[in-house]
């Protein structure tokens, strides 16, 4: 989800709910406690060097329970932050602590924002030696001729 669909979304809600995607909800009286942007300059294992920029939010809740960020709070918060520090219409991270802080992606399920796991990857399989799982195979190279319909052969 990018930043612009997070704003459309929290316009049309009463009310906002995270959720793992496990179904865990994170506690309504969570805190937006930071939203930047996280710039990542790096190289690859095959050498090649990239450039990532994302929007960060960090939700935490404590024991304020009575604590409940509308819709429009959350609007405002991105507001500030746009006059300041976010000029990119970016994709956005959340990072929330479980068993340690982690890093989410965002989805909405029409009802919560659902964070959503991040996996690590190789960026350069090619130049790795890295073998996909399922190899690509062209169609019009299987032409058996065995296998006509009916046959039971696919």
């Amino acid at each position: 989800m990018i930043l612009s669909e997070l704003k459309k979304t929290l316009r049309t809600l009463n009310k906002v709910n995270f959720q793992l995607e496990n179904g865990i909800l994170i506690p309504e009286h969570f805190h937006i406690t930071e939203i930047g942007v996280i710039s990542k300059d790096f190289i690859d294992c095959g050498g090649i060097i990239r450039h990532e920029k994302v929007i960060n939010f960090q939700l935490w809740y404590s024991n304020d329970i009575n604590h409940r960020l509308k819709p429009q709070n959350i609007i405002d918060i991105i507001t500030i932050a746009e006059n300041s520090i976010i000029y990119e219409d970016l994709k956005i991270e959340v990072e929330y602590q479980n068993s340690t802080v982690s890093k989410y992606g965002l989805l909405f399920n029409g009802e919560n924002f659902i964070l959503e796991s991040k996996t690590t990857n190789c960026l350069a399989e090619d130049n790795c030696g890295i073998q996909n799982s399922k190899p690509k195979v062209s169609l019009s190279k299987l032409k058996d001729e065995n296998c006509s319909p009916g046959s039971g052969c696919c």
